[in-house]
């Protein structure tokens, strides 16, 4: 398939040649969920955690002599059910990433890149650099462009003015294509690919 790709200024630069083996399939809701998930499993802190009734600060002596006061039969006051006790069942510190195989990984990305193809998202950027860090010339023309909510793409590294003035820009991110990943693409409303990235991409898929 074919593509215009443009300038900042929005102007015509030509065309590009997308291939369909990374760019028009047909995206599948289930590996797109898994893999959001994966990431965001991933993300996960897992530093909650409570205090069994091993850990408590508090005397392991027993409360009251076992028989002869009429009350309940108890042991140590660091058990669940007294104010000041252990939890019992609570949260440890964990991880919760989980194992998902490389291909499917990698599927979903094509997915991704294809659901923004399908749904006339996706933008190609003859090359994403600026000759200044001056936000405020950028927001015209992502204005210009239509981008309100928008990931960039760029090659293997992005230009250090250009970082700079759409750092501040939000509801903008900005990657160089070794970074990209499906959960950033799906959560922006446009993808911007420049024409380093989209070489970047069909060498890595081929």
């Amino acid at each position: 398939m074919d593509l215009t790709i443009t300038t900042l200024e929005g102007k015509d630069a030509g065309k590009v040649q997308l291939s369909e083996e990374i760019f028009g399939l047909e995206p599948r809701d289930d590996i797109l969920q898994r893999v959001v998930l994966w990431q965001l499993a991933r993300r996960q802190q897992g530093t909650h955690q409570t205090l069994t009734r091993g850990e408590v600060a508090r005397t392991g002596a027993k409360m009251y002599k076992q028989k002869g006061t009429g009350r309940a039969r108890h042991h140590s006051a660091r058990a669940p059910q007294f104010r000041g006790g252990g939890k019992a069942h609570g949260p440890v510190a964990r991880s919760h990433a989980h194992d998902l195989p490389k291909k499917v990984r990698a599927l979903a990305l094509r997915h991704a890149l294809s659901a923004k193809v399908k749904a006339s998202d996706l933008i190609i950027i003859d090359d994403l650099a600026a000759a200044e860090a001056k936000t405020k010339l950028l927001v015209s023309q992502f204005a210009n462009l239509g981008l309100e909510n928008a990931l960039l793409i760029g090659g293997s590294e992005i230009d250090a003015n250009f970082k700079l003035a759409a750092s501040n820009i939000p509801n903008i991110d900005v990657l160089p294509v070794q970074g990209i990943n499906v959960y950033d693409i799906l959560r922006r409303g446009k993808l911007v690919l420049s024409k380093a990235a989209v070489e970047a991409l069909e060498e890595r898929f081929k």
